[in-house]
């Protein structure tokens, strides 16, 4: 079931200096000798430089954190857990933005996407879940452009099994909310509205095909 949307509009100069990183990453990762490699490093300040003089973020730490990726460039995965209980979905309130959002964060090397989800659940939200299906996979650069990495966020729904609500160091309140109260706040980058729909549509239709960008 293709759920495909509209992406939002991106500036071009946000698409050239997300291609110069991943090309300078997967360079720096080949280069055959230190010249090269400098050259690599070059087109990494580039693309950070790119950043900053249209946006609010300082091109040292821009720098850092392309120059923490290696290997060959490939998406990052972001994963979440649509957990329910009696109907009721499960969000978090963030500490860093204040918006609400299903738990999740980046996938673990070494687990297993529905792993992830469910481990973030317990580390953000003090609920054990089980996930029960994939609802969907989705471009996160899609709900935000400005989103440094292309990144995919997969959805599972899961079944709460046991725990109680508990907030983390990153999470500060934790609540469950029907359909019609889903708080306007939404912290947009970690969950759309648009992920929260589909979620309440496999809710309410166990084996529906997952939705994919």
């Amino acid at each position: 079931m293709n759920n495909l949307a509209t992406p939002p509009p991106f500036p071009q100069w946000l698409t050239w200096a997300r291609e110069i990183q991943a090309l300078s990453q997967i360079g720096d990762h080949y280069a055959a000798n230190d010249f090269e490699r400098d050259r690599y490093h070059r087109l990494i300040e580039i693309a950070a430089e790119i950043i900053s003089a249209h946006s609010h973020l300082e091109v040292n730490s821009l720098v850092e954190v392309y120059a923490a990726q290696c290997g060959y460039a490939t998406p990052k995965v972001d994963v979440r857990a649509a957990a329910f209980r009696e109907g009721k979905l499960l969000l978090v309130r963030e500490r860093s933005d204040g918006g609400w959002t299903m738990p999740g964060g980046w996938a673990d090397v070494g687990d297993a996407p529905s792993r992830s989800a469910e481990r973030e659940a317990w580390e953000e939200a003090g609920f054990h879940v089980q996930a029960r299906q994939l609802i969907g996979v989705y471009d996160a650069n899609r709900f935000d452009p400005m989103i440094l990495m292309h990144a995919y966020k997969l959805v599972f729904l899961c079944e709460v099994i046991d725990g109680k609500a508990t907030p983390s160091n990153e999470t500060s309140e934790v609540a469950f909310f029907a359909e019609n109260e889903i708080p306007a706040n939404l912290s947009d980058r970690r969950t759309p509205a648009r992920v929260i729909q589909d979620a309440f549509k496999a809710l309410g239709n166990p084996g529906m095909p997952a939705v994919f960008d």
